[in-house]
């Protein structure tokens, strides 16, 4: 653009003061929107009404139809004492590449005479909001004697249960093995490890000192198993491993058991 017609494009604008400011004013209202724009959050990345198909999870019944399955917070057998919110079906639900591990892993047991029992897979975010929720409720103390006996409620969180939860990416799971004296699930028992599936104490930390040998064997047993498909093991629970993907999930789902 050369000096004159700089000059006379400016004095146009000089002599058109009502259209700059409308143009002005066009900017800054579509600025206001963007920044009125919630950003989205952990567990808003799914549509209310998706499913976990929809985001790239599978039944892990669809590979093994007939794996052992007692998913806990579908009922009212939990920490808790109610079936949790977002928990619709008793069903395990993970991303494929860690469906397909497991599914591996079980193929892989049972020649060995042991089997797999799962106790949950994809946590709704919703359904850890309402864990939170729950340690929050120091007059709830209906579940403390089987689950946190040596344990004040109020220091559950984080160690035990954090506002965020790893469960709602789809690629953890909590699972123990069991024993089988036959082909049949029916002839199948639970391997001793020590503590029930949730109990909050340190004898649930997977290394924890004070154990019998034979729980210590198990959990050795159930780690080495574990590993060698691609989970890691978190040290505080000895039944809760994550499945190592590359990249690692981000998004934190909400969509419903169902």
């Amino acid at each position: 653009m050369t000096t004159k017609t700089w000059i006379s494009s400016a004095s146009a604008t000089v002599r058109r003061p009502e259209r700059v400011l409308r143009a002005c004013a066009v900017v800054l209202a579509l600025a206001c929107a963007a920044c009125a724009t919630p950003a989205a959050r952990p567990g808003q990345g799914t549509a209310p009404d998706a499913t976990p198909e929809a985001v790239g999870m599978v039944d892990i019944r669809t590979l093994v139809p007939d794996i052992d399955t007692d998913i806990r917070y579908a009922g009212r057998d939990n920490f808790t004492g109610t079936r949790v919110e977002g928990y619709e079906a008793a069903k395990c639900y993970l991303l494929r590449p860690a469906a397909e591990a497991l599914a591996a892993l079980e193929r892989e047991l049972r020649p060995q005479g042991l089997r797999l029992r799962i106790f949950d897979c994809y946590r709704p975010a919703r359904a850890v909001r309402q864990f939170v929720r729950w340690a929050a409720d120091a007059s709830d103390q209906r579940t403390k004697a089987a689950y946190y006996p040596a344990l004040d409620k109020s220091t559950l969180v984080p160690g035990y249960i954090a506002d965020r939860s790893g469960h709602s990416k789809g690629a953890t799971v909590d699972l123990t093995l069991m024993r089988c004296e036959g082909p049949s699930p029916g002839t199948c028992r639970p391997l001793d490890m020590g503590t029930p599936f949730d109990f909050f104490d340190p004898r649930a930390n997977t290394a924890h000192p004070h154990l019998e040998q034979a729980q210590r064997d198990n959990r050795t047993r159930l780690v080495a198993a574990m590993s060698a498909h691609g989970f890691e093991n978190y040290p505080m629970e000895w039944w809760h491993y994550t499945f190592d993907l590359q990249p690692p999930p981000d998004v934190f789902h909400d969509v419903p058991v169902r």
